[in-house]
């Protein structure tokens, strides 16, 4: 066999040694040591007009935190090392398409849950970070009236903003 025919042979095997070895030392996750172990959620407080919201979002942000597992929910706040107070301050609905044959009258809205979230090291007494402003929004179709679709996209609010207070919480700040 002649030799280049041997190195042909060869080359998929340097290339795959080569990948293999770039991937010895990747880690899962940000590798950020957090300052706190424990997190209590207080329950969600609200400033809006849609008090339905404050048991979804909590429930959702406790969910968030236990998908996650980079901390252990505790019950209360005085057994807890770090606290998490998120107060909803906004709704909003604006029309993002309307129907062609009535331009005043809108299809497709756009929804935004607004809130600001409070982190303190329970320990210290120290805050981690104050009034961080959250936001989610969504697209919700009127076709078969507002507030029922509304109302059926406020856990997919609440998910999303949970996500987002989980990434401000545990990822590097």
């Amino acid at each position: 066999m002649p030799r280049s025919a041997q190195l042909l042979r060869l080359l998929p095997a340097c290339g795959a040694a080569l990948l293999l070895s770039g991937c010895a030392a990747y880690q899962l996750g940000t590798g950020a040591k957090l300052k706190f172990s424990t997190l209590f959620v207080a329950p969600v407080a609200s400033e809006t007009m849609i008090p339905q919201a404050q048991v979804v979002v909590t429930t959702q942000l406790r969910e968030a935190f236990l998908k996650d597992g980079r901390v252990t929910l505790v019950n209360s706040a005085d057994a807890a090392d770090a606290v998490l107070q998120v107060t909803l301050v906004g709704y909003d609905r604006t029309v993002a398409v309307s129907l062609p044959t009535d331009t005043g009258l809108g299809r497709r809205f756009d929804v935004t849950l607004r809130a600001r979230a409070t982190l303190t090291d329970n320990r210290s007494k120290q805050t981690l970070f104050a009034r961080r402003p959250l936001s989610a929004q969504r697209g919700v179709f009127s076709d078969s009236g507002l507030v029922p679709a509304e109302y059926q996209t406020l856990p997919l609010l609440a998910e999303m903003l949970a996500t987002e207070a989980a990434h401000a919480v545990l990822d590097t700040w």
